[in-house]
């Protein structure tokens, strides 16, 4: 039986609305796609809640995404707002398949009295970005508003793919492992100990970067790619969230081993100092593939292969238990790893 989803009745959008958990989630369900799936579409449309659209073309598949992006501070170890729009949108792309790029859309929306000085400088970042990821900036639009209307400035992108591979995020099945392309929660934990002046021992950056190269390390090889069930990048929400997502569309429960997770001392640190648990907290780097058993040597040797991925490790299996739900393996036991109801870290994608 499909739920009935009713309209809103009062109330107003909180920030939890926007941080990729299941507060968002159901604000979307309830208001966007509730109206906008009703419309004819013939191909991956909203009513799917993946990275993007896919309309098909010939033997290829054209890939759609959008998105738009408020982080404070706008610099921040390790990149500003200017490589996150770039990167967050071309990996958006990598995610259903769509490596090689075709252009991107840039939007920038800028507060009366922001420095030109600054704006230069994040325009050059974004540049740089796009030549990185092979990645054109074709067309876009530029407005300004009063002083105190919006914080700074505000970019949204929207790019385009081509795939002969389109991946989903809801192909796993029973047996597949989860792949984590490297340490998580460095993006997240950076812009935070940044925006409050956090200082301690070791280095902490984000891991902010696009990754439709290393995607197409693997992509471009059709055995490689026929063993990728299923992709996402744990941004908002991070890997909890991302993994709970993947795991209700697909139907199956991941059992998460707790000692496989990749992360690094200091986000161990500002994680405890801060009483937030990495697995919840936003990356811009890194990406979950579900990959078939019998092929995760090969894909784990391709990914070591590559910068981007050169930490990448097996988290977790996915199983009939508990279907739609993530088991945390402790070492010392197993308990259910709760979905975040919004981004613990506002503004930070």
């Amino acid at each position: 039986m499909t739920a009935i989803l009713l309209p809103f009745t009062g109330g107003r959008v909180t920030l939890k609305q926007g941080g990729g958990g299941r507060a968002m989630r159901a604000l979307i369900e309830r208001l966007f796609v509730r109206d906008f799936a009703t419309m004819p579409f013939d191909g991956v449309g909203v009513d799917a809640m993946d990275d993007g659209a896919a309309i098909r073309i010939g033997d290829d598949w054209l890939v759609i995404t959008t998105d738009s992006h408020v982080i404070h501070p706008i610099v921040f170890p390790g990149g500003d707002i200017g490589r996150l729009s770039i990167s967050g949108t071309v990996n958006d792309l990598a995610m259903m398949g769509a490596t090689r790029v075709l252009g991107l859309t840039c939007s920038i929306i800028l507060e009366e009295g922001f420095s030109l000085d600054s704006l230069e400088a994040i325009q050059r970042s974004m540049i740089a970005t796009c030549r990185e990821a092979n990645a054109p900036v074709v067309t876009g639009d530029t407005k300004v508003m009063g002083r105190g209307e919006i914080d700074g400035l505000v970019i949204n992108t929207c790019g385009i793919g081509l795939t002969r591979t389109l991946v989903r995020d809801n192909g796993l099945h029973t047996g597949d492992r989860i792949i984590v392309t490297g340490n998580i929660a460095e993006h997240g934990l950076a812009v935070m100990a940044a925006r409050h002046g956090i200082e301690f021992e070791g280095d902490l950056v984000s891991d902010v970067a696009p990754m439709n190269g290393m995607i197409d390390s693997i992509l471009s090889d059709a055995a490689l790619a026929d063993a990728v069930t299923a992709m996402k990048d744990p941004t908002r929400g991070g890997v909890a969230s991302a993994l709970h997502e993947m795991a209700s569309k697909s139907n199956v429960g991941i059992v998460l081993q707790e000692r496989s997770l990749p992360m690094t001392d200091a986000v161990r640190s500002v994680g405890e100092l801060l009483g937030i648990d990495p697995l919840h907290v936003a990356n811009e780097g890194k990406a979950l593939l579900g990959v078939r058993a019998d092929a995760v040597d090969q894909i784990l040797a391709r990914l070591h292969e590559h910068p981007l991925g050169r930490n990448a490790t097996v988290i977790g299996t996915c199983g009939e238990e508990r279907r739609g739900a993530i088991i945390l393996d402790t070492g010392f036991g197993r308990r259910l790893l709760a979905e975040p109801e919004g981004e613990p870290l506002p503004r930070i994608c």
